[in-house]
């Protein structure tokens, strides 16, 4: 086994530095796609350069250096699956899903450009980002993989399924097992396709992408139960958002179910087991076991 080495680089700078890196890559591509009408160009630009935490980019990159490539060569696939996220956002954001009026503290899309032009923008740039996996420098076999990979886990058996099961689950209270099998598809899944996608480009062999599917279904675990902490007692002006909109919504959370004190547990089990699963990864997966311990100390 392979002993990790001591991390030599400043996170808190590298993730800066990398969150600026695909921002001025979305910006720039978007404003030079090929866009049929301006107003729908600036609804897309609106959400997609808001600002963001850009995890999901973020874990392609290091999920590909923790198997020895350089992960910022797979910008494409960054940006593809960021566009997918956002997409998502302006979706749920809508009145006929979570009807929200505030993301990442701006007004939501459909507030700002109206519902209609929301709706396009969330379809234009889910199918724009399709168009950017086919761009990947890749093998055509590989190209293949990473685009059902990331297919899947946005489509009826992923997200846009957990999306289906936490509309069926509001006015109800569900058991912990079904919350988690809602948040594996609706939060989850992106996130585990985040790191395959990187590790599949940068050559994982099955055992390395083992491990790392296994660390990216805990991080996503644990993200979502520090999401619903955050929703609880967060702060509306770190969080860019409204605090308690699950129980405006009457929706079934880890801390509806098990309490703050137990939830925050349900999320340190969740990075640890995230954590062990790098155990046979070297140094170059320091950036991976520093997005996990953020899981916990995030407050946005």
């Amino acid at each position: 086994m392979t002993s990790p080495r001591e991390t030599t680089f400043d996170f808190t700078a590298e993730i800066k530095r990398r969150q600026k890196l695909v921002d001025e890559r979305l910006s720039s591509y978007i404003d030079t796609a090929d866009v049929g009408d301006e107003n729908l160009r600036a609804a897309m630009r609106y959400s997609l350069t808001s600002g963001g935490k850009r995890l999901r980019p973020l874990l392609i990159f290091a999920a590909a250096d923790a198997i020895s490539a350089d992960g910022e060569q797979y910008m494409n696939s960054a940006l593809a699956i960021e566009m997918i996220h956002t997409y998502s956002l302006i979706h749920d954001d809508l009145p006929a899903l979570d009807n929200d009026d505030l993301r990442r503290g701006k007004p939501t899309n459909h507030k700002a450009y109206g519902e209609a032009t929301a709706i396009l923008a969330g379809d234009a740039l889910l199918t724009m980002a399709f168009s950017l996996l086919t761009r990947e420098n890749t093998s055509p076999e590989i190209c293949r993989q990473i685009i059902r990979e990331i297919a899947d886990a946005a489509g009826a058996g992923g997200m846009v399924g957990g999306q289906a099961l936490d509309m069926a689950a509001e006015n109800k209270q569900i058991s912990l097992e079904e919350l988690k099998k809602l948040h594996l598809g609706k939060t989850g899944a992106l996130i585990r396709a985040a790191v395959r996608v990187g590790a599949i480009l940068a050559a994982a062999d099955a055992k390395e992408l083992a491990a790392l599917t296994s660390y990216a279904e805990n991080l996503g675990l644990a993200f979502q139960i520090t999401d619903d902490i955050l929703d609880a007692v967060g702060d509306t002006a770190i969080l860019g958002k409204p605090t308690g909109s699950d129980e405006k919504n009457h929706k079934s959370t880890y801390v509806s179910l098990v309490g703050i004190d137990q939830a925050r547990q349900l999320a340190q089990d969740a990075v640890t087991r995230a954590l062990a699963a790098l155990c046979d990864f070297d140094g170059k997966a320091a950036f991976l076991r520093c997005l996990a311990n953020m899981i916990l100390t995030r407050q946005k």
